[in-house]
Parts: structure tokens; C-alpha cells; sequence
């Protein structure tokens, strides 16, 4: 009897949602499959049905949402569409409706996914990728509410079937990949906010620590540079950060308790699962007692073993940003009837307390000090505050080097609104801050309508 009760309230929606479950098309010969919609009900997923009865899913917004909604087709289901398949294939309409239907040998319409997603934030998101290889997420910290996730290069779900070949063959491209949730890149110096907390919990003096930085530094048979080998002087932590200096954060790195290290870094959830309902990456960080001194000095500085996703990075900036506390992320607000009465819905809810408040507020200042003197003062300039972290990390491919640009941050510093997370892949080039324009072109859409 507990298993059966256990089976209904947490395992049964899992089992229909299976793409292997038979079930699936029995409720699809009963009911039309609702729609999906954005926060403020614009549609972004629905069924037509043409004069001969016959159903397709069609996309309104073509390959603007293609992999956080996903597709719904012959070959699966991926996205939300996979996710909410039990509510869209189950009609919670009028009991006398579902009657006169069952009279009429008619289909009942199935129930409306209302997401938390914004159409407008994400065709701005999705406009400032441009052409770009990449991929952008923004969310609510106080929340946990998911606003806005695109990846590039992406797909038209409304020729999923007519594509699928080419898609599939494109692994130049990937454009299948939700790279927001299922990338995995070196998080350049986005990656020195762990580094900072580490260093801040093993030094309760960190306030005065100095380094004079000359541009680079030499340990053994490893050098490592700053961007364009920038000499910044004498710098304090704060300064260090702001500057992003990666010869003062490798320096703190020889430093650090590696055990310690490592603890921190699974904290912020680093080799552990991440809250997401939608396919993932797990984020790996290799530094143990073993590691040498040059790995442990690439790794302080965002360079090294560590992998992490555009994702992952957003919700260590919203731990920042909501005093150390992660929300639970989520997609769907509510779910309701066709003709717009409520369901059910979701709430707020904790995940975990990353960090403390104190230590939330000092990493807080050290991104607001990032924006107002350091590397991404692109964003100083605005009806909004920013605080922040760029990040660029380099890799050689058979074309020569490449370098993936990142920026996470959040707005309105005193009282967080929004967190985003950028990272531009693979581009030639010099600029570190290819992130920070891009950026600062989905904030200005978002603050200026």
C-alpha cells in the first residue's frame, strides 16, 4: 500500500512520460495536446487541426525556443514538451464539456502549460546571439524562476522530421545541443569566484592581502600571464577580482588547502547533480591532495580541468545574488484548463544555502567593483546596476587558438532582479569581453521597453 500511494505521487508521472509508454498514445487518440505559453500567456507551442481532423504541432516562434520547449514529433519529444507530456496529454476541462465531446465522438482539449518563461526576453536574448556560437540564460534569484534559455546554432522544431538527417550529421555544429544546460566549457575567470570564497574562508584576514602584479608570474616551468600580459601593480583581493587578474589569482591558488578547495567547489555543487528538469551536464573540478602546483595555479585562475555550464555558472551567481541562498529553478508556473482556470501551480522553494550572507555580500561587492572599475565597466552605463564577472578561456584547436568569452552577473546590485549567464564560443580574436556587449544588449531590451 505505501508503494502504490508512493508509485501515484512520485513515480507514475515519470513512468507516462516515457517515451517508450504505450499509454502516451492512448491519451493522444482522447485528447488534443494543449499549448505551451509564455509567462504572460503568448502562445509558444500548439496543436493544429486542419478540416480533415489531422493534427500538427506547430511553433510559432520557430527555433527561438526550440530547445527549452523542445519538439513534440513521430521521432520523440524533447524539451518541456517531453518534461509536462502528462498535462498536455490530460484535459482538465468542464465535466459537461467532456460529456458532450464523449457524445460527439470529439477529442477534449488537452491542458495549457503556463511557463515562466518571458517571449520577449527571450527573442532579445536570442537577437543578441546573433550569429554567434553560444548560449544565454536569465533567471529571477529571489525565485528561481527561469526567464529566458537560448542556445546557438539551433533548429526550427517545425521541421524536426523534414531535418532530422542533417541535424544529426552536423557535429561541427551541434545544433541539436542545448548548450545553456548540456555544454561544457573551462569558465575562464568566471571561475574566480569560487577561488575568491575559497581563499575568503581560509583567510579571515583577506582584506589585506596584496600582491604586486607584473604581468605574470613563474612557478617551477609554468608561466602564466595576465590578458595581454597587462601589469596591474600593486593590487588588494578586491582589485585582483576587478581586474581579473590571473597572476594574483594563481598565486592565491599555491595557497589554497587543496582538500579544502575541492570541498568548496562540490558545495557549489561542482562533480554533484545539479536542480533541473531539463537534460544536464554535471560539472567536474579535478583538483585533489595530488594535483601539482602548475594544474592547481591554471585551475585558481579558470583554466585547468574544470568544466562547467552556462547553467551551473547562473546559479552560483543567483546564490551570490540572493544573499547565498539557491532557489530551486524552475520552468512552469502553473498549468491550466483551456479555458484559463488553474490547476495547479508552482511555488518558490529553497534548494540549498551555498555560501553565507556575509560571505554573499563581500563576493557581491567584488562583482559590483568588476562593472564600476574593472573589466566589464560596458555595463556601468545604464538605467540598471550590474554586478559581474567576465571571463575568457583559451584552447587550441587545428585551426589555431580559441577562446570562449563569459559574463555572469545580476542587476539592480542593492536588490537583485535578474541573473544572467553568457558565454560565447570559440571566436577568434583579442577581446576578452565578446560577452559583455551581448549582455548588456539583453539588459538594455529588458529595462528599456
Amino acid at each position: 500500500m505505501g508503494y502504490l500511494v508512493y508509485f501515484n505521487l512520485v513515480r507514475a508521472q515519470k513512468i507516462v512520460n516515457n517515451p517508450h509508454n504505450e499509454r502516451q498514445n492512448n491519451f493522444a487518440q482522447q485528447v488534443v495536446r494543449g499549448n505551451i505559453t509564455d509567462k504572460n500567456g503568448v502562445v509558444l507551442a500548439e496543436t493544429q487541426t486542419d478540416e480533415a481532423g489531422n493534427e500538427s504541432r506547430v511553433y510559432p516562434y520557430g527555433d527561438v525556443f526550440a530547445h527549452v520547449i523542445g519538439y513534440d514529433s513521430s521521432l520523440g519529444k524533447t524539451g518541456l514538451e517531453s518534461v509536462e507530456n502528462f498535462e498536455l496529454l490530460t484535459s482538465n476541462a468542464f465535466f459537461l464539456e467532456k460529456i458532450r465531446n464523449e457524445f460527439q465522438d470529439t477529442k477534449n482539449i488537452g491542458d495549457t502549460v503556463v511557463t515562466t518563461l518571458d517571449a520577449q526576453l527571450q527573442q532579445a536574448a536570442y537577437d543578441a546571439l546573433a550569429d554567434n556560437k553560444g548560449a544565454v540564460v536569465v533567471l529571477d534569484p529571489a525565485t528561481g524562476k527561469i526567464l529566458a534559455m537560448v542556445s546557438k546554432p539551433t533548429f526550427d522544431p517545425n521541421q524536426i522530421e523534414t531535418e532530422w538527417d542533417y541535424l544529426n550529421s552536423d557535429s561541427d555544429n551541434s545544433p541539436l545541443l542545448n548548450r545553456v544546460t548540456q555544454g561544457a566549457y573551462a569558465p575562464g575567470s568566471t571561475f574566480k569566484i569560487v577561488t575568491a570564497l575559497e581563499f575568503m574562508r581560509e583567510n579571515p584576514d583577506y582584506a589585506n592581502y596584496t600582491y604586486d602584479c607584473q604581468g605574470a608570474i613563474t612557478w617551477g616551468d609554468t608561466t602564466i600571464h595576465c590578458f595581454a600580459s597587462t601589469v596591474h601593480g600593486l593590487e588588494d583581493l578586491r582589485s585582483s577580482f576587478a581586474n581579473s587578474c590571473n597572476s594574483s589569482f594563481a598565486n592565491i591558488g599555491l595557497s589554497l588547502n587543496k582538500t579544502s578547495y575541492r570541498q568548496t567547489a562540490e558545495e557549489l555543487l561542482f562533480n554533484k547533480k545539479l536542480p533541473s528538469v531539463l537534460d544536464y551536464s554535471k560539472s567536474s573540478f579535478a583538483v585533489d591532495e595530488n594535483t601539482g602546483e602548475a594544474e592547481i595555479m591554471m585551475t585558481a585562475m579558470g583554466q585547468g580541468n574544470t568544466l562547467v555550464s552556462p547553467y551551473h555558472m547562473a546559479l552560483i551567481t543567483s546564490a551570490v545574488a540572493n544573499g547565498g541562498t539557491l532557489m530551486r529553478p524552475y520552468l512552469v508556473d502553473k498549468v491550466t484548463n483551456h479555458t484559463g482556470n488553474e490547476i495547479s501551480k508552482n511555488v518558490p522553494k529553497s534548494y540549498k544555502k551555498l555560501m553565507t550572507s556575509d560571505e554573499a555580500a563581500q563576493l557581491k561587492e567584488y562583482m559590483r567593483a568588476v562593472v564600476e572599475e574593472g573589466t566589464g565597466m560596458d555595463l556601468n552605463y545604464g538605467s540598471y546596476t550590474v554586478a559581474g564577472k567576465t571571463g575568457t578561456a583559451e584552447y587550441s584547436m587545428d585551426d589555431g587558438e580559441k577562446t570562449h568569452s563569459w559574463f555572469v552577473g545580476f542587476t539592480n546590485v542593492d536588490n537583485p532582479e535578474l541573473v544572467i549567464s553568457v558565454i560565447i564560443e570559440g571566436y577568434d580574436g583579442n577581446s576578452g569581453a565578446k560577452a559583455v556587449p551581448i549582455a548588456k544588449q539583453i539588459l538594455d531590451s529588458y529595462y528599456n521597453r
